[in-house]
């Protein structure tokens, strides 16, 4: 079985860390090459995995000589499915599938796609609407989570069409990071977080994740929890507005932007908790990293996470955008560091038996097998 898989390769969220994933343990079961169109971190990521890529470049978004390319490339290697992944993949999709004859065509669908560009207006209004008139010309879905199934029908998709794949993540992988004093030595000083509790939140900087709801929450413990501090990963397009909420509430020296993090083991190694404050998510790759360092985790009750924690036995779960119960839960945990420690290894635990990157691989190869017999 030859397999084929397009990606924009600017993506830096969980599509990136999924293909990865996927596809390091998938390529001993199929024959597979992932073609993005722009050189950049992820296809360097991709290449020092030992994964066959190759970049056919566009001159913009709009670019679509490449889909002749593509077409020439598929019937001189003779691939047997086409699998795309983000709206700029969707997008050629469509065009590639009217001169492709009796191949499927798959998607894989990451996240909300009436979210994924909510942060900016005209690509909101342009890239959504582009993207939703291209899933509709697929063959076949791929739900990264099971809340995102009833999304998928809504474009008028069959039951049948649809198949369910968790995120998976390959723990036998060595992992490596920097010491703490190491890594937050270059933010503040280490009278700042010595002795202090870390609570910690890598995301994008964006609307979707919640961020507000984060730093309410931190208003709210600061006040009866003085040996507690929050950092907030990442880098996107609210990050003025986050920092003029953390001014406005005077936690300059208690909530800190730390911007772009290279290398998320850095940061969760680093922090006591980690927290996912999403408003929306389908499974979230950050749990998973942070599984692998036993790291607590307490996340909005977004998408297909509540199938990994369970609230109250490997961790806590709660309503979204209820940055009030977000505190209790925090504060419940600063009250009793042992449930930090218990949770941390819980969850780990039950993701490395049921979120693994080999059964990700596997139950991919089986999708494909049944949409091959199916044709």
């Amino acid at each position: 079985m030859k397999v084929l898989h397009l990606i924009s390769g600017g993506d830096t969220g969980g599509a990136k860390t999924h293909i990865i994933n996927l596809c390091s343990k998938l390529k001993n079961l199929v024959q597979l090459k992932i073609i993005c169109f722009m050189y950049g971190p992820f296809y360097d990521e991709v290449k020092n995995a030992s994964i066959d890529i190759d970049v056919i470049p566009q001159r913009s978004r709009f670019d679509l000589s490449v889909v002749d390319k593509l077409y020439h490339l598929i019937e001189e290697e003779g691939y047997d499915i086409i699998h795309c992944h983000g709206a700029r993949a969707n997008f050629i999709g469509m065009f590639l599938k009217r001169k492709v004859k009796n191949k499927p065509f798959i998607t894989t669908i990451h996240s909300d796609f009436d979210l994924d560009f909510q942060d900016v207006f005209y690509k909101r209004i342009i890239f959504s609407y582009l993207n939703k008139v291209s899933l509709k010309r697929f063959d076949y879905f791929i739900s990264v989570g099971s809340a995102l199934i009833s999304k998928i029908k809504s474009l008028g998709v069959d039951d049948k069409r649809i198949f369910l794949l968790y995120n998976g993540f390959d723990f036998a992988k060595e992992i490596s990071f920097e010491e703490k004093d190491t890594f937050l030595s270059r933010y503040m000083d280490k009278s700042v977080y010595q002795s202090n509790t870390i609570v910690g939140n890598l995301s994008r900087l964006y609307k979707v994740k919640g961020l507000d709801v984060f730093i309410k929450a931190a208003n709210l413990v600061v006040k009866d929890n003085p040996n507690v501090i929050f950092l907030i990963g990442g880098s996107g397009p609210q990050r003025e507005f986050l920092q003029n909420m953390i001014n406005e509430f005077k936690l300059n020296n208690k909530v800190f932007l730390l911007g772009n993090i290279k290398n998320p083991y850095d940061f969760f190694n680093t922090i006591d908790i980690n927290v996912i404050s999403s408003y929306s998510e389908t499974f979230p790759y950050s749990i998973l990293e942070a599984t692998a360092l036993e790291k607590c985790c307490i996340s909005s009750k977004v998408g297909s996470v509540p199938d990994l924690i369970e609230d109250g036995e490997n961790g806590f779960l709660f309503e979204v955008g209820d940055y009030k119960e977000l505190a209790k839960k925090i504060e419940t945990l600063l009250n009793n560091k042992e449930l930090i420690t218990t949770f941390g290894k819980r969850l780990s635990q039950k993701a490395k038996e049921k979120f693994s990157a080999e059964n990700m691989a596997k139950m991919q190869f089986e999708i494909y097998k049944k949409i091959t017999q199916k044709r």
